[in-house]
């Protein structure tokens, strides 16, 4: 994206820092008095509807906002969705046959998987706030009470080998065997699948949480007049295309032909069944339940 943006724009120079959503918005909190970024781009809505909330994002509406989803876009016009973004269960499929593969999120709790699993840290992940979230909010519908959905993580908490800090080594050290079992977001299993033959992954049959990747303007950014036209760009169907074809987002864009999207996006589509979630709730109630979680059960699963 940086390239493609800088060839067609030779005046701009896109500089960036990837990390994880949770530390993006500490980071943009942090700053807040003298920013140091003029866009967030990537990351939960759930995250960005906190940074709304703390003024922490400016408003600018683009162009192709009108082709997203009603409920991809932000309040006052602070974000708006670029991507769709599913988790999902991922193997080792060297070491586990298909046919004994996790099909579904119980499935992890098989003692089969006893410290076989690996974690992305959650606290440092919007992606594993999301998951765990779906957790804890589909607990409160059945029963009134999270209680249930923290017995449940406690209960992964002890299948689990360790909680992985650096996100770009969680795949890739289930195609070592470092562990065998994962959960992650599809665009990164399908980067890894590039280079190991090794993983696979299976769309949970319950439903799995899917994710609105988001864009969003800093507020007070210092070079806001050229990142408006970035973001302008990033949701143009070039570049929702690019970034498909490229790095495996699929488009939160409507209007796309489906003759246009890459075999990859046709069959997730197919494939894919978005869990119901109640979103707001996980937002409202994210931050506590994660400090309920490092409080009460990281660690204590055994």
């Amino acid at each position: 994206m940086e390239k493609t943006y800088e060839q067609k724009h030779p005046e701009v120079d896109v500089r960036w820092l990837d990390m994880g959503s949770q530390e993006v918005y500490d980071r943009v909190r942090s700053e807040k008095a003298n920013p140091q970024a003029d866009l967030w781009y990537g990351g939960p809505n759930t995250i960005f509807a906190r940074a709304a909330r703390e003024d922490l994002l400016a408003p600018f509406r683009p162009g192709w906002s009108a082709a997203i989803p009603s409920e991809s876009r932000g309040p006052r016009d602070l974000y708006f969705g670029l991507y769709r973004t599913p988790a999902v269960l991922v193997y080792n499929a060297v070491a586990i046959p298909a046919a004994d593969a996790p099909r579904d999120w119980d499935d992890l709790l098989d003692p089969r998987w006893k410290k076989k699993i690996i974690i992305r840290y959650p606290l440092a992940s919007g992606t594993m706030r999301a998951f765990f979230g779906m957790i804890l909010s589909r607990s409160v519908e059945e029963t009134g009470s999270p209680d249930p959905g923290f017995e449940w993580l406690k209960k992964l908490d002890a299948q689990t080998k360790n909680y992985e800090m650096n996100a770009s080594l969680l795949v890739e050290k289930i195609a070592r065997r470092e562990g065998l079992i994962t959960v992650w977001d599809l665009p990164d299993v399908l980067l890894e699948m590039r280079k190991s033959k090794d993983l696979a992954y299976v769309f949970p049959k319950s439903g799995t949480p899917v994710i609105d990747d988001a864009v969003g303007l800093v507020q007070r950014a210092k070079h806001a007049d050229a990142a408006r036209p970035f973001i302008e760009w990033l949701g143009s169907p070039e570049a929702e295309l690019l970034a498909a074809e490229k790095a495996y987002r699929l488009p939160a864009r409507t209007d796309l032909p489906d003759s246009q999207l890459p075999d990859w996006a046709r069959d997730v589509v197919q494939k894919m069944v978005p869990a119901r979630l109640n979103w707001d709730q996980i937002e409202r109630e994210g931050a506590a339940w994660m400090a309920r979680w490092d409080r009460e059960v990281r660690g204590r699963g055994n």
